[in-house]
């Protein structure tokens, strides 16, 4: 049973735009919203490299984000539908990838960078970037 489900993924042109959404279902979106706080984000991964933490937010409105999509990307969470939401502006070759979307409670030593402090993963969608 998926309990988190990716969208808007697809081609585009260098420079170009796109915006990814992942919505929580069933017991998921129950265990999360029912948290002090939660989590989630996006990673992606490449062919051939280890999976990158591209953004993050949380219910409390914090969010962070990984060094090379900072000024680019935009990460914004609806907490009462439990679901996320990615802008991708400027997209670049580089940014290619399959982009997967995760999210757990959270507490103080949460590392939000680390796909290991999340439980829940979506099935991902792919980004492709041409020059």
């Amino acid at each position: 049973q998926v309990q988190l489900v990716e969208s808007g993924g697809g081609s585009v042109q260098s420079g170009g735009s796109l915006r990814l959404s992942c919505a929580a279902s069933g017991s998921t979106y129950r265990f999360l919203v029912t948290a002090s706080t939660y989590c989630m984000a996006w990673f992606r991964q490449a062919p051939g490299k280890e999976r990158e933490g591209v953004a993050a937010s949380d219910s409390r409105g914090r969010t962070a984000y990984g060094d090379s999509v900072k000024g680019r990307f935009t990460i914004s969470q609806d907490n009462a539908k439990g679901s996320m939401y990615l802008q991708m502006n400027s997209l670049k070759p580089e940014d290619t990838a399959m982009y997967y979307c995760a999210a757990d409670r959270c507490g103080t030593r949460f590392n939000w960078a680390s796909p290991n402090d999340y439980n829940y993963w979506g099935q991902g969608t792919q980004v492709t970037v041409s020059s």
